[in-house]
């Protein structure tokens, strides 16, 4: 079965299974997901349904989007992203939450790696730096850059350059929980992107594997409520007697000052 949705990635935390074990998983808060479009293959030659999240001003929007948008009867979204080959049928307008996906099922995961900056050959490509020491004017370059013989740079050296900010997919992830009233998927593992960044979750394409749904732990916190005791007239005088003794008198106040 083939679906998909779009997400944010909130951040990563642990929870525990009912057999102990700790598995790190990945907090994806599910935005409503608003279907903008349905294409065939008759009308558009493949099928596919665009998807689209985070309402954008309508003045901020070009006309083209606002009168696309109003075909789904929405706002204009400022992200879409289409998924092909969808298995389901959907309608133009229809709304999607996480509940789309069940737990146990393995899911690839598609985001945009964290940007590095600029960066040298051995962080961006993991090369070896030269000694360090004993007069060596060589410590973290490029090394030799082409051949005698085309006397230029040949293509795909590995050089420094700009890091980071890739279309990255993570394949065979587990989806660990399902919550609907809250809307967000717990993942197994990391995902690529920054926290808040957008990430799209797609069943798996190369996956094998029987689902095995896997129980975990819940918190919930429990209101404690004092008990009240009910206490007689005869049971409040001697209250009141026990707390006149254990005052202590003014002549002894005087006594202890002098």
């Amino acid at each position: 079965m083939k679906k998909g949705i779009l997400g944010r990635k909130v951040g990563m935390t642990q929870v525990f299974t009912k057999d102990g074990k700790l598995i790190p998983v990945t907090v994806v808060s599910v935005l409503p997901n608003t279907v903008m479009q349905v294409k065939t293959v008759e009308k558009d030659g493949y099928s596919a349904i665009q998807l689209g999240v985070v309402d954008k001003k309508e003045k901020n929007a070009s006309r083209a989007s606002v009168g696309h948008a109003k075909k789904a009867n929405t706002t204009p979204k400022r992200f879409l992203k289409e998924i092909r080959n969808v298995t389901e049928t959907y309608s133009v307008g229809d709304t999607l939450k996480a509940d789309i996906f069940k737990v146990g099922e393995i899911v690839d995961v598609t985001g945009t790696s964290k940007g590095k900056g600029f960066a040298g050959t051995i962080k961006r490509h993991g090369q070896s730096r030269g000694p360090m020491a004993h007069g060596s004017h060589y410590h973290r370059g490029p090394g030799s850059l082409g051949t005698m013989l085309p006397k230029r740079v040949l293509k795909g050296k590995n050089l420094p350059g700009h890091m980071g900010v890739e279309t990255v997919t993570i394949q065979n992830l587990e989806i660990i929980e399902v919550n609907t009233a809250d809307n967000y998927l717990l993942v197994s593992g990391n995902i690529p992107g920054a926290k808040d960044s957008l990430v799209l979750i797609k069943s798996a394409i190369k996956n094998q594997r029987k689902e095995n749904p896997k129980e975990i732990l819940s918190y919930e916190q429990e209101t404690v409520i004092d008990e009240q005791v009910d206490i007689t007239g005869e049971q409040q005088d001697k209250k009141e007697e026990q707390i006149k003794e254990e005052e202590p008198t003014p002549a002894s106040n005087d006594a202890e000052q002098q």
